[in-house]
């Protein structure tokens, strides 16, 4: 056995029976393709991924054009055969092909000869979905309650001390009652408490000074402008949707359009994250089990990192250390290790390396130190991960008794999906006939903060007319020793109102009674 960066490969027989020993797994696998040494690939050594440790979480990594995207689709169509529900992020488009068959080819035909494989053309079960409709899909929309303060302030682009206030306003929404369910609501709260009766409300919880408000809406007016409000609304998208399988058993394929929203990363990866928390919170604890309930392949990763606060990561690290427990497996998918903070890449155990490109110092940098992460083995891999091939990868997984398996540079199986995007006909078609599309294809605006704060300054009564001159002294009425009653605030008003009581029953919320939230600050909600 030689070192990752100086060692020759060892012979061929010797490597392969190590590769072909280390993924001869008893249980259900998922397989990759077929190993390679010295250029030949051993269709008898196959590569494979025990389904059980898929919840152990993973890196697809590589530089553009290197076969990622293929990889997800391969990955993707097989936990759907195993009956695993998937969630694909497509932020090229590229992913829709999985509700299509694909069509054989020379390089196809060639590939499957070469690895053995036995490749026949298939479509899975496909649902599409399109972040506030902006797109082909059932439209994915979440409250800004339920989106909470943390996800909020990373996509706005917020200081710590901002951050903390933009928290204060959701403690006071919570606790009053007052549902945030769009934007205009989280910017009339902002606004109620920079007025007169918002300020005094706020004097036991530290109040919110006018500069750092006004930070906050002139960040929301950008985010509103930028088309962010179509994301926030109801009906509310529940989660437990991406869990379905097909009437034939298999997983269904959850494909989060996004081409829309490219120019808008932060947003769609802050978004991404929002699932994931929400997901996070409403499983039970199941342990270890035979196959994930999810696997969540997370597209463009480095867009979440980007920025984030130490609180911000903390969270993420959190939640992938403790939703693997619940049963879901998260793969973070970007173009280099070094895209994802160390904390989180130590929770990814299973790798799957594409090409590297070594063009600059710091590509060089990143080379190194991804070829230090892996286990040591017959390649030298320095030299290998700059010069695989497309549909080439470096792979290594946890075995199904949790150990490294060795390292195989992989020829990958062909997807059977089309390996281009499906046809808007087809996409229309698989929409249309969603049973989805009913409960979540119509935006609905029922009465919230916004609405009950207007309607009370609107019914507010009219200034008092100005004070006239006193009477005369024997004129003057007796004090009655009572102190004259002082008018409710604004908050009160709003309270007693019967608009405010309505939208109680209809929230299912009780007044002073805050929202739990979870490590994200994201909202629990009533299923």
């Amino acid at each position: 056995m030689t070192d990752n960066s100086t060692g020759p490969a060892s012979s061929g027989n010797t490597q392969i029976d190590e590769i072909t020993k280390g993924y001869a797994f008893e249980g259900a696998a998922l397989e990759f393709g077929a190993a390679v040494v010295d250029k030949t690939a051993y269709p008898s050594a196959t590569v494979r991924i025990p389904l059980e440790v898929l919840n152990r979480h993973g890196l697809v990594a590589g530089a553009t054009g290197t076969g990622k995207t293929k990889t997800l689709q391969l990955m993707a169509e097989q936990l759907s055969r195993a009956g695993v529900p998937t969630f694909l992020a497509d932020v090229k488009g590229d992913l829709s092909g999985i509700a299509t068959p694909g069509t054989s080819n020379d390089k196809i035909a060639a590939r499957a000869k070469d690895i053995g494989e036995d490749w026949t053309a298939s479509a899975f079960p496909t649902e599409f979905y399109a972040l506030g409709g902006l797109g082909n899909g059932v439209p994915v929309r979440s409250t800004v309650t339920s989106f909470g303060p943390t996800l909020l302030a990373k996509v706005l682009g917020l200081n710590d001390t901002q951050e903390s206030c933009l928290g204060l306003v959701f403690h006071y929404a919570d606790a009053k009652g007052l549902s945030l369910l769009d934007l205009k609501d989280l910017r009339a709260v902002v606004q109620y408490l920079t007025s007169k009766d918002g300020k005094e409300d706020l004097v036991d919880l530290g109040g919110l000074s006018a500069a750092t408000a006004g930070v906050i809406l002139r960040e929301l007016v950008t985010f509103s402008d930028q088309g962010a409000d179509v994301f926030f609304g109801e009906p509310e998208f529940d989660t437990s949707a991406l869990l379905r399988t097909a009437s034939d058993g298999r997983g269904i394929v959850s494909c989060l359009e996004l081409p829309a929203v490219q120019d808008k990363p932060a947003l769609f990866s802050t978004f991404l994250m929002w699932l994931l928390a929400d997901l996070f919170h409403d499983l039970p604890e199941v342990g270890d089990l035979d196959k994930p309930k999810l696997v969540f392949f997370f597209d463009e990763a480095h867009l979440l990192f980007d920025g984030a606060s130490k609180d911000f990561l903390t969270a993420i690290e959190q939640t992938v250390r403790l939703i693997r427990s619940k049963g879901v497996g998260i793969f973070f998918v970007t173009q280099s290790p070094k895209d994802v903070p160390g904390n989180v890449l130590a929770q990814l155990s299973n790798r799957v390396q594409h090409a590297l490109r070594a063009f600059t110092p710091d590509d060089a940098k990143a080379l190194k130190a991804a070829v230090s992460t892996y286990p040591k083995s017959g390649y030298d891999l320095q030299e290998l991960l700059t010069s695989l091939g497309i549909g080439e990868a470096v792979i290594t997984v946890l075995s199904e008794t949790g150990a490294p398996t060795p390292v195989a540079w992989t020829r990958m199986r062909a997807p059977e999906s089309l390996m281009a995007p499906s046809t808007d006909d087809t996409i229309k078609a698989v929409i249309n006939a969603s049973p989805l599309n009913a409960t979540y294809g119509t935006a609905v605006d029922r009465e919230s903060a916004y609405e009950m704060l207007n309607a009370r300054l609107k019914a507010a009564p009219a200034p008092a007319p100005a004070p006239q001159a006193p009477p005369p002294p024997s004129a003057a009425p007796r004090p009655s020793g009572r102190a004259p009653k002082e008018q409710p605030s604004m908050v009160e008003q709003v309270v007693q109102s019967s608009a405010f009581k309505s939208m109680l029953r209809s929230a299912g919320t009780v007044v002073g009674r805050e929202i739990t939230r979870s490590i994200f600050g994201t909202a629990a909600r009533r299923r």
